[in-house]
């Protein structure tokens, strides 16, 4: 059977990147890392990092090999939260040093796009009351960190 595996390409501080996300979200583990032995286009032998890891138990492979193109928004990763203290905690810790964004987005200080969204909120903008998912849609465009408590009022008309 084919596997899907996400690969990011790092310019730098692959190792320390990894091992920031796999300490703060659960089911992760950083699998191996390795060195490229021999000269690639990206430089001379060794200097070429590999690695494979998990993040919330999808798998993942990274290269650190210099400048090539930066992360950007055509690709994040969603962190779905159980409540807003797990929200709080993964966007004060993936934000330091970064930068935030609207509506639940922020770059990481590796360049790396995160979405880090409340559960509920799939739930809340498909409910098939539209005039329910216009407030919530509203409330949210509002935010810059996801407010769940914020996200259910603006759903029950508050």
């Amino acid at each position: 059977m084919t596997q899907v595996i996400q690969h990011l390409w790092f310019e730098r501080d692959m190792e320390d990147a990894l091992r920031c996300y796999t300490s703060l979200i659960p089911g992760s583990e950083l699998e191996w890392q390795s060195v490229l032995a021999a000269d690639t286009p990206s430089g001379p032998e060794g200097s070429v990092k590999l690695a494979a890891f998990t993040l919330g138990g999808q798998r993942y492979r990274a290269i650190e090999a210099g400048p090539l193109d930066p992360f950007n928004h055509s690709f994040s990763i969603i962190l779905e939260c159980d409540d807003q203290a797990e929200i709080d905690r993964l966007w004060d810790a993936l934000g330091e040093g970064g930068s935030i964004e609207q509506c639940g987005w922020l770059r990481d200080r590796w360049g790396l796009c995160w979405q880090i969204v409340p559960k509920c909120l799939d739930e809340l903008i498909s409910d098939p009351d539209t005039e329910k998912t216009k407030r919530v849609t509203q409330a949210m465009l509002q935010m810059i960190k996801l407010d769940i408590a914020g996200l259910e009022a603006a759903a029950r008309g508050g």
